[in-house]
């Protein structure tokens, strides 16, 4: 049944137009009043919803019953990831968001190709924010990842961020990637191609973050994030 994230209040009864982008999706679906769709806003569960009109430009649709279906990870997981360039980042938020990110900061490192400040970064943002509703949509995710503001990794230590931090390293002293022994939120960073200068990496050691390794392969920028999010994954499902 096709998926639709749906930024308004829900509730079963309630008669709505769709969103533009949602509308414009049912319509290239070609989908006919009567049709029935999912519709999610974020909050929580997910809502059967039964097209009632298709107009030129809008979609209107009659909310029916709640599922309080949740396909969230049981530890939130949130990356600290140097800006990729070209494509790689689209991708890189696509996958993170099927591998169930809880959010992505992205980060403007001093070997970062792509360089983000005002409206491209503003521009980019909605961009990436849509890359990961549409990975949403698609994988059956309820709640949408966060995609902030990118930073500097300055900037980012300037801040309060709970749990744990893993910074990917290839550093003599590093670890393998921990065990899952704890659900307390765990912040993952990682540096962009060339990886983090080492003065980002040690501003990093300082400020907590535990330098962890995911073997004796040189990873991607766009490809480490996401072998972490795997490896967690893959232990919370063999946990539960």
């Amino acid at each position: 049944m096709p998926r639709f994230f749906c930024p308004a209040p829900l509730s079963t009864g309630l008669a709505l137009s769709l969103p533009a982008g949602a509308a414009r999706h049912v319509q290239v679906l070609r989908m006919q009043p009567g049709d029935v769709i999912t519709l999610f806003n974020g909050e929580g569960g997910e809502f059967d919803a039964t097209v009632t009109r298709m107009g030129r430009s809008d979609v209107e649709v009659e909310v029916g019953a709640h599922r309080a279906v949740e396909r969230e990870a049981s530890r939130a997981v949130h990356l600290l990831a140097g800006i990729t360039a070209n494509e790689r980042m689209d991708w890189l938020v696509e996958k993170a968001t099927e591998l169930g990110v809880a959010s992505i900061t992205p980060l403007v490192a001093e070997r970062s190709v792509l360089k983000l400040k005002g409206e491209r970064a503003e521009k980019k943002l909605a961009h990436w924010q849509g890359v990961a509703v549409a990975a949403a949509e698609q994988c059956g995710r309820n709640r949408v990842p966060s995609i902030h503001l990118a930073v500097t990794l300055t900037e980012w230590l300037k801040r309060s961020a709970p749990g744990e931090r893993w910074v990917l390293s290839l550093s003599e002293g590093t670890q393998p990637l921990p065990r899952q022994t704890s659900q307390a939120p765990v912040t993952v960073l990682s540096g962009p191609e060339g990886g983090l200068s080492p003065g980002e990496e040690s501003a990093a050691l300082a400020a907590g973050f535990t330098p962890v390794s995911l073997g004796p392969r040189v990873l991607r920028a766009e490809t480490a994030p996401l072998a972490v999010l795997a490896v967690c994954a893959q232990e919370q499902n063999a946990a539960a």
